[in-house]
């Protein structure tokens, strides 16, 4: 099936891919991505000093409500049995890193979890520190790493 777009019919309308008779298997997708700013915002997410509270404690979460909130947000995405989430935000030189890890036991995999952590995380970061910074960039957002089910492992 390689080359063939599979959310879409033979009449190219779009649909939700059958998994039904796919094999139930432990799966799990990692993705990475940064929110670059400026030198004085990130002394303020490190100092934990903006008015909102601490930058990374709540991109944390709302990087985990993404992933479990992810079937509701992108169309054609099935809801999965979720079974671990983990979202780890650094302060880097430029910035921020995030990194979200999904696992579940399914008949799908959780690559669209993982982004969907990393993008709200980053979207909170910016959320939080806007007032201070506009010159915000979310880069970089991709799948880094998969295992499971019929097509296996990627790695980057």
């Amino acid at each position: 099936m390689a080359g063939r777009l599979t959310h879409f019919d033979a009449d190219g309308a779009a649909r939700m891919v059958d998994i039904s008779d796919k094999d139930v298997t432990r799966r799990i997708a990692v993705a990475r991505g940064s929110v670059t700013m400026a030198a004085n915002t990130r002394t303020l997410i490190a100092q934990a000093r903006t008015t909102k509270g601490d930058v990374l404690a709540v991109a944390r979460l709302a990087g985990i409500m993404g992933a479990k909130k992810c079937a509701d947000l992108i169309p054609l995405c099935h809801p999965l049995p979720i079974t671990r989430v983990s979202v780890d935000l650094q302060m880097s030189d430029n910035g921020v890193e995030i990194e979200s890890t999904v696992k579940t036991t399914g008949r799908t995999g959780a690559e669209m979890e993982a982004l969907t952590a990393v993008t709200s995380a980053a979207l909170t970061v910016y959320d939080m520190v806007k007032a201070v910074d506009k010159n915000i960039i979310i880069s970089n957002v991709q799948l880094v790493f998969k295992d499971g089910g019929k097509s296996g492992r990627f790695e980057v």
